[in-house]
Protein backbone atom coordinates (compact mmCIF):
# COMPACT_ATOMS: atom_id res chain seq x y z
CA UNK A 1 0.00 0.00 0.00
CA UNK A 2 1.24 3.36 -1.21
CA UNK A 3 -0.18 6.64 -0.63
CA UNK A 4 -2.93 7.98 -2.22
CA UNK A 5 -2.66 10.20 -5.59
CA UNK A 6 -2.95 13.63 -4.56
CA UNK A 7 -2.07 17.25 -6.13
CA UNK A 8 1.82 17.56 -5.36
CA UNK A 9 0.61 21.71 -4.01
CA UNK A 10 -2.83 19.87 -2.00
CA UNK A 11 -0.23 17.99 0.25
CA UNK A 12 -0.22 18.47 3.55
CA UNK A 13 3.36 18.39 5.06
CA UNK A 14 2.16 15.27 6.80
CA UNK A 15 1.03 13.67 2.95
CA UNK A 16 4.58 14.55 2.05
CA UNK A 17 6.33 12.92 4.75
CA UNK A 18 3.57 10.21 3.93
CA UNK A 19 5.37 10.26 0.45
CA UNK A 20 8.46 9.94 0.89
CA UNK A 21 8.44 7.63 3.78
CA UNK A 22 6.85 5.56 0.88
CA UNK A 23 9.29 6.11 -1.85
CA UNK A 24 12.12 5.29 0.35
CA UNK A 25 10.95 1.96 1.19
CA UNK A 26 9.66 1.14 -2.27
CA UNK A 27 12.28 2.90 -4.75
CA UNK A 28 14.98 3.50 -2.79
CA UNK A 29 15.32 0.26 -0.99
CA UNK A 30 13.17 -2.20 -2.96
CA UNK A 31 12.18 -3.99 0.30
CA UNK A 32 10.79 -7.34 -0.35
CA UNK A 33 8.19 -8.97 1.75
CA UNK A 34 9.94 -11.50 4.51
CA UNK A 35 12.81 -9.46 4.85
CA UNK A 36 14.39 -7.74 8.12
CA UNK A 37 15.54 -3.83 7.78
CA UNK A 38 17.75 -2.33 10.03
CA UNK A 39 17.49 1.66 10.20
CA UNK A 40 19.69 4.26 11.65
CA UNK A 41 17.82 7.64 13.03
CA UNK A 42 18.45 10.62 15.05
CA UNK A 43 15.84 11.33 17.60
CA UNK A 44 15.12 14.39 15.42
CA UNK A 45 13.72 12.32 13.27
CA UNK A 46 11.11 10.07 14.88
CA UNK A 47 8.23 11.07 12.76
CA UNK A 48 9.62 10.09 9.75
CA UNK A 49 11.17 6.97 10.92
CA UNK A 50 7.76 5.49 12.06
CA UNK A 51 6.54 6.59 8.42
CA UNK A 52 9.20 4.37 7.24
CA UNK A 53 8.51 1.33 9.28
CA UNK A 54 4.75 1.60 8.67
CA UNK A 55 5.84 1.62 4.95
CA UNK A 56 8.24 -1.18 5.60
CA UNK A 57 6.01 -3.38 7.59
CA UNK A 58 2.54 -2.85 4.84
CA UNK A 59 5.33 -3.75 2.56
CA UNK A 60 6.05 -7.21 4.23
CA UNK A 61 8.84 -6.57 6.64
CA UNK A 62 9.27 -9.21 8.75
CA UNK A 63 11.01 -7.33 11.44
CA UNK A 64 12.13 -3.14 11.06
CA UNK A 65 15.10 -2.26 14.02
CA UNK A 66 15.55 1.00 14.61
CA UNK A 67 18.77 2.76 16.28
CA UNK A 68 18.70 5.98 17.26
CA UNK A 69 21.26 8.89 17.81
CA UNK A 70 21.55 11.56 20.11
CA UNK A 71 23.37 14.77 20.03
CA UNK A 72 23.37 15.36 23.56
CA UNK A 73 24.83 12.31 24.49
CA UNK A 74 27.46 12.83 21.78
CA UNK A 75 28.56 15.81 23.44
CA UNK A 76 28.25 14.34 26.86
CA UNK A 77 31.11 11.76 25.84
CA UNK A 78 33.39 15.05 24.86
CA UNK A 79 32.70 16.90 27.98
CA UNK A 80 33.19 13.99 30.48
CA UNK A 81 34.37 10.61 29.40
CA UNK A 82 37.97 9.36 29.71
CA UNK A 83 40.52 9.95 27.18
CA UNK A 84 40.59 6.27 26.94
CA UNK A 85 36.83 6.52 25.56
CA UNK A 86 37.84 7.87 22.48
CA UNK A 87 40.02 4.88 21.13
CA UNK A 88 36.85 2.71 21.96
CA UNK A 89 33.66 1.75 19.74
CA UNK A 90 30.97 -0.50 20.54
CA UNK A 91 32.01 -3.30 18.30
CA UNK A 92 29.53 -5.45 19.60
CA UNK A 93 27.27 -2.99 17.66
CA UNK A 94 28.53 -3.24 14.37
CA UNK A 95 28.84 -7.35 14.39
CA UNK A 96 25.05 -7.73 14.80
CA UNK A 97 24.62 -5.33 12.25
CA UNK A 98 27.17 -7.21 9.72
CA UNK A 99 25.05 -10.29 11.07
CA UNK A 100 21.90 -8.81 10.32
CA UNK A 101 22.80 -8.14 6.73
CA UNK A 102 24.58 -11.44 6.27
CA UNK A 103 21.06 -12.77 7.30
CA UNK A 104 19.66 -11.11 3.90
CA UNK A 105 18.69 -7.98 6.40
CA UNK A 106 18.53 -4.29 4.15
CA UNK A 107 19.84 -1.48 5.66
CA UNK A 108 18.39 2.38 5.61
CA UNK A 109 19.84 5.10 7.13
CA UNK A 110 18.15 8.34 7.49
CA UNK A 111 20.26 11.70 7.24
CA UNK A 112 19.90 14.67 9.32
CA UNK A 113 23.08 15.09 11.98
CA UNK A 114 24.07 18.50 12.72
CA UNK A 115 26.64 19.76 10.85
CA UNK A 116 28.90 21.69 13.53
CA UNK A 117 27.88 19.11 16.33
CA UNK A 118 31.62 18.26 17.27
CA UNK A 119 33.05 22.12 15.56
CA UNK A 120 34.35 23.33 19.29
CA UNK A 121 35.65 19.06 19.86
CA UNK A 122 39.25 18.31 20.14
CA UNK A 123 40.10 17.58 16.34
CA UNK A 124 42.29 14.91 17.89
CA UNK A 125 39.26 13.14 20.02
CA UNK A 126 37.77 13.26 17.14
CA UNK A 127 39.85 11.77 14.61
CA UNK A 128 40.35 8.77 17.11
CA UNK A 129 36.71 8.15 17.53
CA UNK A 130 35.95 8.20 14.32
CA UNK A 131 38.86 5.56 13.38
CA UNK A 132 37.49 3.35 16.42
CA UNK A 133 34.26 3.75 14.94
CA UNK A 134 35.36 3.08 10.88
CA UNK A 135 37.31 -0.23 12.34
CA UNK A 136 34.39 -0.97 14.25
CA UNK A 137 32.12 -0.89 10.71
CA UNK A 138 34.26 -1.92 8.26
CA UNK A 139 32.71 -6.00 8.58
CA UNK A 140 29.50 -3.89 7.82
CA UNK A 141 31.12 -1.54 5.36
CA UNK A 142 31.89 -4.27 3.19
CA UNK A 143 28.67 -5.91 2.80
CA UNK A 144 27.72 -2.03 1.58
CA UNK A 145 30.05 -1.55 -0.62
CA UNK A 146 29.96 -5.13 -2.08
CA UNK A 147 26.62 -4.09 -2.32
CA UNK A 148 25.42 -7.82 -1.06
CA UNK A 149 22.48 -5.84 0.40
CA UNK A 150 20.00 -3.37 -0.79
CA UNK A 151 20.63 -0.17 0.98
CA UNK A 152 19.56 3.49 0.81
CA UNK A 153 19.88 6.95 2.60
CA UNK A 154 17.30 9.24 2.54
CA UNK A 155 17.17 12.70 4.81
CA UNK A 156 15.07 13.91 7.78
CA UNK A 157 15.38 17.86 8.67
CA UNK A 158 16.16 18.74 12.36
CA UNK A 159 16.26 21.86 13.91
CA UNK A 160 20.46 22.03 13.86
CA UNK A 161 20.50 21.39 10.62
CA UNK A 162 18.02 24.26 10.00
CA UNK A 163 19.24 26.54 11.86
CA UNK A 164 22.77 25.97 10.27
CA UNK A 165 21.52 26.57 6.10
CA UNK A 166 19.11 29.04 7.17
CA UNK A 167 20.49 31.06 10.18
CA UNK A 168 18.64 34.17 9.74
CA UNK A 169 15.32 33.09 10.30
CA UNK A 170 13.08 31.30 13.06
CA UNK A 171 13.45 28.08 13.71
CA UNK A 172 10.10 26.87 12.62
CA UNK A 173 10.51 28.96 9.34
CA UNK A 174 14.53 27.49 8.61
CA UNK A 175 12.92 23.78 9.82
CA UNK A 176 9.95 24.49 7.19
CA UNK A 177 12.36 25.57 3.97
CA UNK A 178 14.81 22.79 5.05
CA UNK A 179 11.53 19.94 4.29
CA UNK A 180 10.78 21.75 1.48
CA UNK A 181 14.19 21.68 -0.24
CA UNK A 182 13.91 17.68 0.86
CA UNK A 183 11.04 17.56 -0.65
CA UNK A 184 11.78 19.31 -4.05
CA UNK A 185 15.20 17.88 -4.91
CA UNK A 186 14.05 13.78 -4.04
CA UNK A 187 11.01 14.43 -6.41
CA UNK A 188 8.06 14.40 -3.71
CA UNK A 189 6.84 17.73 -5.06
CA UNK A 190 5.74 15.77 -8.32
CA UNK A 191 2.67 14.37 -9.18
CA UNK A 192 3.70 11.04 -8.88
CA UNK A 193 6.92 10.80 -6.84
CA UNK A 194 7.66 6.72 -7.40
CA UNK A 195 7.06 7.35 -11.47
CA UNK A 196 9.19 10.61 -11.34
CA UNK A 197 12.22 8.23 -9.75
CA UNK A 198 12.12 5.54 -12.64
CA UNK A 199 12.40 8.13 -14.85
CA UNK A 200 15.33 9.71 -13.53
CA UNK A 201 16.48 6.32 -12.94
CA UNK A 202 16.46 5.39 -16.50
CA UNK A 203 18.07 8.31 -17.57
CA UNK A 204 20.96 8.09 -14.77
CA UNK A 205 21.51 4.12 -16.57
CA UNK A 206 21.57 5.94 -20.00
CA UNK A 207 24.38 8.57 -18.73
CA UNK A 208 26.50 5.45 -17.44
CA UNK A 209 26.05 3.48 -20.39
CA UNK A 210 27.45 6.29 -22.75
CA UNK A 211 30.48 6.58 -20.51
CA UNK A 212 31.25 2.94 -20.35
CA UNK A 213 30.99 3.04 -24.26
CA UNK A 214 33.35 5.55 -24.36
CA UNK A 215 35.64 3.51 -21.81
CA UNK A 216 37.96 6.34 -20.94
CA UNK A 217 41.15 5.73 -19.20
CA UNK A 218 41.53 8.91 -17.76
CA UNK A 219 39.55 11.94 -16.56
CA UNK A 220 41.71 15.54 -16.69
CA UNK A 221 40.24 18.29 -14.36
CA UNK A 222 40.75 22.62 -15.43
CA UNK A 223 39.44 25.05 -12.89
CA UNK A 224 39.90 27.69 -10.61
CA UNK A 225 42.54 26.22 -8.32
CA UNK A 226 42.33 22.60 -9.99
CA UNK A 227 44.73 21.78 -12.57
CA UNK A 228 43.95 17.80 -12.19
CA UNK A 229 44.45 14.27 -13.63
CA UNK A 230 43.06 10.99 -12.41
CA UNK A 231 43.27 7.83 -14.08
CA UNK A 232 40.61 5.52 -14.37
CA UNK A 233 40.73 1.37 -12.67
CA UNK A 234 41.35 -1.05 -15.31
CA UNK A 235 38.44 -2.81 -16.26
CA UNK A 236 36.31 0.31 -14.23
CA UNK A 237 32.14 0.76 -14.60
CA UNK A 238 30.00 3.76 -14.48
CA UNK A 239 27.49 3.60 -12.72
CA UNK A 240 24.45 5.89 -12.17
CA UNK A 241 21.02 5.61 -10.34
CA UNK A 242 19.95 1.99 -8.62
CA UNK A 243 21.44 -1.37 -9.03
CA UNK A 244 20.61 -4.43 -8.40
CA UNK A 245 22.61 -6.40 -5.15
CA UNK A 246 23.49 -9.45 -4.45
CA UNK A 247 20.44 -10.84 -2.71
CA UNK A 248 18.72 -9.91 -6.02
CA UNK A 249 16.84 -6.96 -4.57
CA UNK A 250 17.59 -3.44 -6.89
CA UNK A 251 17.62 -0.38 -5.01
CA UNK A 252 18.48 2.97 -5.20
CA UNK A 253 21.39 3.79 -2.44
CA UNK A 254 21.25 7.61 -2.50
CA UNK A 255 17.74 9.63 -2.40
CA UNK A 256 18.45 12.07 -3.87
CA UNK A 257 21.19 10.64 -6.40
CA UNK A 258 22.32 12.65 -9.65
CA UNK A 259 25.59 11.21 -10.01
CA UNK A 260 27.45 8.61 -12.66
CA UNK A 261 30.36 7.44 -11.00
CA UNK A 262 33.19 4.53 -10.89
CA UNK A 263 36.24 3.58 -9.33
CA UNK A 264 39.96 5.77 -9.96
CA UNK A 265 43.05 4.17 -9.93
CA UNK A 266 44.55 4.55 -6.86
CA UNK A 267 48.12 5.20 -8.04
CA UNK A 268 47.09 7.50 -10.94
CA UNK A 269 46.06 11.38 -9.54
CA UNK A 270 47.83 14.47 -10.30
CA UNK A 271 48.16 17.41 -9.63
CA UNK A 272 46.19 20.01 -7.46
CA UNK A 273 42.13 20.04 -6.98
CA UNK A 274 40.07 22.34 -4.88
CA UNK A 275 37.27 21.84 -3.13
CA UNK A 276 34.26 24.01 -4.45
CA UNK A 277 31.95 23.34 -1.20
CA UNK A 278 32.59 22.92 2.65
CA UNK A 279 32.15 19.22 3.88
CA UNK A 280 30.40 18.01 7.10
CA UNK A 281 32.28 15.30 8.00
CA UNK A 282 30.49 13.55 11.18
CA UNK A 283 29.55 16.56 13.15
CA UNK A 284 32.58 18.55 11.58
CA UNK A 285 32.92 21.43 9.15
CA UNK A 286 36.15 21.43 6.93
CA UNK A 287 36.40 24.14 4.60
CA UNK A 288 38.80 25.38 2.11
CA UNK A 289 39.98 22.35 0.77
CA UNK A 290 42.97 22.38 -1.65
CA UNK A 291 44.97 18.77 -2.23
CA UNK A 292 48.23 18.01 -4.21
CA UNK A 293 48.28 14.44 -5.55
CA UNK A 294 51.35 12.74 -6.75
CA UNK A 295 51.17 9.12 -8.20
CA UNK A 296 47.49 8.38 -6.68
CA UNK A 297 48.82 9.73 -2.73
CA UNK A 298 47.87 12.92 -1.37
CA UNK A 299 51.01 14.63 -0.47
CA UNK A 300 50.05 18.48 0.58
CA UNK A 301 46.66 19.23 2.31
CA UNK A 302 45.32 22.90 3.45
CA UNK A 303 42.00 23.61 4.53
CA UNK A 304 40.68 27.21 5.76
CA UNK A 305 38.86 25.20 8.55
CA UNK A 306 38.95 22.24 9.93
CA UNK A 307 42.14 21.31 8.88
CA UNK A 308 43.18 19.23 11.84
CA UNK A 309 40.73 17.31 11.22
CA UNK A 310 41.10 16.29 7.24
CA UNK A 311 44.44 15.42 8.42
CA UNK A 312 43.45 12.73 11.03
CA UNK A 313 41.25 11.86 8.45
CA UNK A 314 44.09 11.02 6.35
CA UNK A 315 46.31 9.10 7.85
CA UNK A 316 43.77 6.69 9.13
CA UNK A 317 45.15 3.94 7.02
CA UNK A 318 47.23 3.40 4.09
CA UNK A 319 44.14 4.00 2.06
CA UNK A 320 42.57 6.95 3.47
CA UNK A 321 44.77 9.57 0.93
CA UNK A 322 43.93 8.12 -2.07
CA UNK A 323 41.10 8.18 -3.99
CA UNK A 324 38.07 4.98 -4.16
CA UNK A 325 35.66 6.77 -6.45
CA UNK A 326 35.18 9.66 -9.10
CA UNK A 327 31.94 10.93 -9.83
CA UNK A 328 30.46 13.45 -12.31
CA UNK A 329 27.34 15.73 -11.48
CA UNK A 330 25.60 18.51 -13.83
CA UNK A 331 25.47 21.91 -12.74
CA UNK A 332 21.65 21.51 -13.58
CA UNK A 333 21.18 18.88 -11.19
CA UNK A 334 17.75 20.18 -8.28
CA UNK A 335 20.23 20.04 -5.60
CA UNK A 336 22.71 23.12 -7.33
CA UNK A 337 19.65 24.82 -9.22
CA UNK A 338 18.50 25.48 -5.38
CA UNK A 339 21.17 27.36 -4.90
CA UNK A 340 21.58 25.77 -1.43
CA UNK A 341 24.62 24.57 0.28
CA UNK A 342 23.02 21.42 2.36
CA UNK A 343 26.04 20.73 4.66
CA UNK A 344 25.08 17.60 4.21
CA UNK A 345 27.04 14.91 1.65
CA UNK A 346 24.23 13.55 0.84
CA UNK A 347 22.97 16.47 -1.02
CA UNK A 348 26.12 18.64 -1.61
CA UNK A 349 27.91 15.87 -3.73
CA UNK A 350 24.59 15.84 -5.81
CA UNK A 351 25.10 19.36 -6.57
CA UNK A 352 28.51 18.77 -7.62
CA UNK A 353 30.77 16.71 -9.57
CA UNK A 354 32.79 15.20 -6.65
CA UNK A 355 35.89 12.39 -5.44
CA UNK A 356 36.12 10.35 -2.66
CA UNK A 357 39.43 9.38 -0.28
CA UNK A 358 39.63 5.96 0.87
CA UNK A 359 37.34 2.31 -0.09
CA UNK A 360 36.53 1.68 -3.31
CA UNK A 361 33.20 0.07 -4.81
CA UNK A 362 34.03 -3.29 -6.45
CA UNK A 363 30.70 -2.92 -8.04
CA UNK A 364 32.58 -0.03 -10.47
CA UNK A 365 35.01 -2.75 -11.60
CA UNK A 366 33.62 -5.21 -14.04
CA UNK A 367 32.56 -8.61 -12.55
CA UNK A 368 34.65 -6.55 -9.97
CA UNK A 369 32.05 -8.59 -6.76
CA UNK A 370 33.93 -11.86 -8.34
CA UNK A 371 37.40 -10.39 -7.49
CA UNK A 372 39.38 -11.03 -4.57
CA UNK A 373 40.96 -8.10 -2.84
CA UNK A 374 44.34 -8.63 -3.98
CA UNK A 375 42.66 -8.54 -7.79
CA UNK A 376 40.68 -5.81 -6.89
CA UNK A 377 44.27 -3.75 -6.41
CA UNK A 378 45.39 -5.46 -9.26
CA UNK A 379 42.65 -3.31 -11.47
CA UNK A 380 43.66 0.10 -9.47
CA UNK A 381 40.86 -0.34 -6.62
CA UNK A 382 41.67 1.42 -3.54
CA UNK A 383 41.27 -0.45 0.19
CA UNK A 384 41.02 1.97 3.15
CA UNK A 385 38.58 1.73 6.69
CA UNK A 386 36.91 5.80 5.08
CA UNK A 387 35.12 6.62 2.08
CA UNK A 388 34.17 10.38 2.52
CA UNK A 389 33.16 12.15 -0.63
CA UNK A 390 33.95 15.85 -1.05
CA UNK A 391 32.85 18.25 -4.00
CA UNK A 392 35.21 19.70 -6.81
CA UNK A 393 32.65 20.71 -9.48
CA UNK A 394 31.43 23.87 -9.93
CA UNK A 395 30.07 26.14 -13.03
CA UNK A 396 33.66 27.09 -13.97
CA UNK A 397 34.74 23.28 -14.18
CA UNK A 398 36.17 21.79 -17.65
CA UNK A 399 36.68 18.05 -17.99
CA UNK A 400 37.98 16.20 -20.41
CA UNK A 401 37.52 12.53 -21.10
CA UNK A 402 41.51 11.00 -22.39
CA UNK A 403 41.16 8.03 -24.52
CA UNK A 404 43.64 4.95 -24.19
CA UNK A 405 45.42 7.15 -27.06
CA UNK A 406 45.72 9.90 -25.10
CA UNK A 407 43.52 11.95 -27.06
CA UNK A 408 41.43 14.58 -25.30
CA UNK A 409 37.48 14.48 -26.09
CA UNK A 410 35.28 17.28 -24.30
CA UNK A 411 33.41 15.38 -21.47
CA UNK A 412 31.65 18.36 -19.03
CA UNK A 413 32.32 22.43 -19.94
CA UNK A 414 31.21 24.83 -17.26
CA UNK A 415 30.10 21.95 -14.86
CA UNK A 416 27.49 20.38 -18.22
CA UNK A 417 27.61 17.48 -19.99
CA UNK A 418 29.39 18.73 -23.48
CA UNK A 419 27.21 16.45 -25.31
Amino acid sequence: MTPTAIAPEMRTHAENLDQLAAVAVHVGLGLKPGQELVMTASLDCIDLARRITEQAYRAGARLVTTLYADDESTLMRYRFAPDASFDYAAGWLYEGMAAAFKSGSARLAIAGANPALLANQDPGKVGRANRAVSKAYRPALELITRHEINWTIVAGATPAWAEAMFPNDAPGVALAQLWDAIFSTTRIHTADPVAAWKKHDADLHQRAAFLNDKRYAALDYRGPGTDFRLGLADGHEWLGGGTTAANGNYCIPNMPTEEVFTTPHKDRADGTVTASKPLSHQGTMIEGIRVRFEGGRVVEVYATRGQGVLEKLIETDDGAGRLGEVALVPQSSPIARSGLVFLNTLFDENAASHIALGQSYSSCLIDGDKLSPQELAARGANESLIHVDWMIGSGQLDIDGITASGAAEPLMRKGEWAS
